[in-house]
C-alpha cells in the first residue's frame, strides 16, 4: 500500500528573538498510507495543530522532509504545491471557515474553481454534494442563515469537492451538538470504508475509537502509537 503522506525526521522551530527559539515538533516520523484512518491526539500545547499544518502542507518544517504523494513539499513551487494540495487533501475545520458573503453552493464551488473546473461542471458537482449532505433546500443560504450543524455539512461538502484522496479533519465536532457530531464521525467512517484516507486531529479521547491507528503527541514528539483492533462501528 502506497504512502500518501510521509514525514521524515520533522522538526518545527519558531524563533523567539532574544528569548531564543521554541521547538514545537521534534524528530517526528510518520507514514500515512492510502486507506488509513488515523487519529492524532494529545494535551493542549502538545503540537497537534502544528503537525496538522505540516501534514496538510499548509506549513513547512524547519528541518526534515514532508512528502505528499511521493513529492517533496520543500522542492515544489507554491503554485504546484497549492494545486497538488487542492487535489489531494480536503480540509474540515472546527470553525467551518466558510466565506460569509457566499452561499452554501458558492462555498462548495470554491475548490473546484481553484483548479479551473468549468462553471457548469463545478455547479453540478457542488449541488450533488450538498444534496448528499441533506442540504438540497439550502443551496442558496449564506452561512449566517444556517445552523452550526448545517455549516459543518457545507464544510464537509466543500472538502469533498475535488474528490481528494485524504480528508484532514481538525476537531470537526468541537462546535457541534452530540447528535450532529455523531453524524460527522459516522460520515468520516463511511468515507474511510470507501477508500479515503482520514486523518482526525482531536483532543477528545472519545473520538479516537473511530480510528484504526492512534498517534499520541506530547511535547512535540510522538509519544506512542496504538492500533485499534476493533474500530468503532457505525451507529
Amino acid at each position: 500500500m502506497n504512502s500518501v503522506i510521509h514525514l521524515q525526521d520533522v522538526w518545527k522551530r519558531y524563533d523567539m528573538g532574544k528569548a531564543g527559539g521554541l521547538s514545537v515538533l521534534k524528530e517526528v516520523n510518520l507514514d500515512i498510507k492510502q486507506g488509513d484512518f488515523i487519529a492524532i491526539t494529545g494535551p493542549s500545547g502538545s503540537g497537534k495543530s502544528t503537525i496538522m499544518h505540516i501534514i496538510g502542507a499548509l506549513d513547512v518544517p524547519t528541518h526534515g522532509e514532508v512528502f505528499l504523494q511521493g513529492n517533496s513539499v520543500r522542492l515544489m513551487g507554491q503554485n504546484t504545491l497549492a494545486t497538488l494540495r487542492s487535489k489531494t487533501i480536503g480540509f474540515i475545520f472546527q470553525q467551518f471557515n466558510l466565506l460569509p458573503t457566499f452561499s452554501a453552493l458558492e462555498n462548495v464551488m470554491i475548490p473546484l474553481e481553484l483548479i479551473d473546473t468549468p462553471d457548469a461542471e463545478a455547479k453540478e458537482r457542488a449541488e450533488a454534494l450538498l444534496k448528499m449532505m441533506g442540504l438540497g433546500e439550502r443551496l442558496h443560504h449564506k452561512p449566517t442563515e444556517l445552523s452550526g450543524g448545517q455549516q459543518q455539512r457545507v464544510a464537509i461538502a466543500r472538502a469533498l469537492a475535488n474528490n481528494p484522496d485524504v480528508i484532514l479533519a481538525d476537531e470537526p465536532t468541537g462546535n457541534l451538538d452530540s447528535t450532529t457530531g455523531r453524524f460527522v464521525m459516522d460520515f468520516l467512517s463511511r468515507l474511510n470504508e470507501q477508500g479515503k484516507t482520514v486523518i482526525l486531529v482531536t483532543h477528545e479521547l472519545s473520538l479516537v475509537s473511530y480510528a484504526q491507528r492512534v498517534i499520541y503527541i506530547r511535547d512535540g514528539r510522538i509519544e506512542k502509537e496504538i492500533t485499534n483492533k476493533r474500530p468503532k462501528k457505525l451507529s
